[in-house]
């Protein structure tokens, strides 16, 4: 599937962003802009003047290593501006190589430390029930991620509450930091794991712009389950030599060679 215009400026974000630091998780950023550009265009309810809304939607980035695409994201709706992005990781750069709350405006937990995103997820949505808020809590997880079993862990609590204004994402690309999910640790059935854990599960092709937008739309899946939706995704889509390929999982001592090589893949 070839990329609108709207997904190649995202990405630019992104190499802008792993320019001014020289290095930076590609493959695991590229693989979720569009499951990002859909939730923060047309799903999530929040205001980029005032971050600490109390009514707004939360969106917790449990893979914290792929922040790069959140915070294309955010500086694309106004939480700080663009031009910030190229200071990513220096040292005094707020934007560091995982987000934290408190220091990076919309950033609504830390993570980095793999397998704490729905935890905090399920905390978060356990109490917008009890303030009867409307808000709702996203989650988005890598595949590699949720062989930690502290996401079951949380998955078990949210079905035994009945959660329904909780989603969990999974970014699923097949490929965790050294090699394919499939042999790291299968995942597979992985729909049917989450269904036997009390989730109403359903999948997508997580770059398909219209297919995410239909998809969120039937969001909660039921009033008495909480949700969850299998994201299907390429590691580093919108570069071909990354795509798949688990040595641009990070890469770090960048050239301008490489960066050329990046942009002339966005024109």
């Amino acid at each position: 599937m070839s990329l609108d215009d709207r997904s190649k400026l995202l990405r630019r974000y992104v190499v802008d962003a792993m320019r001014g630091g020289g290095r930076g998780h590609l493959g695991s950023s590229m693989s979720m802009i569009e499951v990002l550009r859909v939730l923060y265009d047309s799903v999530l309810k929040f205001d980029a003047l005032d971050p600490e809304l109390a009514d707004r939607d939360r969106f917790i980035l449990s893979k914290g290593h792929g922040c790069l695409a959140l915070y294309a994201i955010l500086a694309d709706k106004g939480f700080f501006p663009v031009s910030e992005l190229e200071s990513f990781c220096l040292p005094t750069s707020r934007l560091g190589g995982h987000p934290e709350r408190g220091k990076v405006p919309g950033v609504e937990a830390s993570t980095g430390a793999l397998g704490h995103g729905v935890p905090i997820g399920v905390g978060i949505s356990l109490a917008m029930r009890l303030q009867k808020r409307k808000s709702r809590v996203f989650v988005l997880t890598g595949d590699g991620e949720i062989n930690e079993g502290s996401n079951w862990e949380a998955a078990m609590a949210a079905a035994k509450h009945k959660l329904s204004n909780l989603t969990v994402l999974v970014d699923y690309n097949k490929l965790q930091s050294y090699g394919r999910t499939a042999d790291v640790l299968d995942l597979e059935p992985l729909s049917d794991k989450f269904k036997s854990f009390g989730f109403v599960t359903h999948e997508v092709d997580g770059h398909d712009v219209s297919a995410l937008e239909k998809i969120f739309k039937k969001l909660p899946f039921s009033k008495e389950a909480p949700s969850a939706i299998i994201c299907h995704t390429v590691k580093g889509k919108g570069f071909p030599f990354a795509e798949g390929n688990p040595e641009w999982h990070h890469k770090s001592g960048l050239t301008e060679d490489d960066f050329r090589k990046m942009y002339e893949c966005l024109q």
